[in-house]
């Protein structure tokens, strides 16, 4: 009797290569890039997460969307944001949602999420730097300068 199993693959393609993408140096410049690669015409209509993955030196890896949601929120399933950031080998992150409402006061939900993905980050030796929530017209929170990180 022969047993077989299924072959699990890890891979990482890069399609624009890191030295030449942004480096983030400011929740600024980390809004400027979540504004550039968010759906604008979903921005104010449901509410998703996204992570930005960064290398060594700050630069955007990428950015992979972890969850999509309703009006008033999303769930985040941290399995599937860390198979994301182990995959990439990415040693930060940037965690990124939107409020659809306008409001850029975090919730308590998003404060309590935020502090449990940095515990579990803490574990892989992974930096989370800031998390952002952005409503249209380039405005945004920044967890990290407003001192809840």
């Amino acid at each position: 009797m022969t047993t077989k199993v299924n072959e699990i693959k890890i891979s990482y393609r890069e399609h624009v290569g890191v030295a030449n993408s942004p480096q983030l140096t400011s929740s600024r410049d980390v809004s400027k890039v979540l504004h550039n690669n968010w759906d604008s015409n979903t921005l104010a209509l449901k509410e998703s997460f996204k992570i930005l993955l960064l290398n060594n030196s700050n630069r955007v890896k990428g950015t992979y969307q972890v969850s999509d949601g309703g009006i008033t929120g999303t769930i985040v399933d941290l399995r599937i944001l860390f198979a994301v950031v182990l995959k990439t080998l990415s040693v930060a992150i940037i965690l990124a949602h939107n409020h659809p409402s306008g409001n850029l006061k975090p919730s308590q939900t998003d404060k309590e999420l935020t502090q449990k993905i940095r515990q579990a980050a803490r574990l892989f030796d992974i930096k989370v730097l800031d998390h952002l929530i952005i409503v249209p017209h380039g405005k945004y929170f920044s967890f990290a300068d407003n001192g809840l990180l």
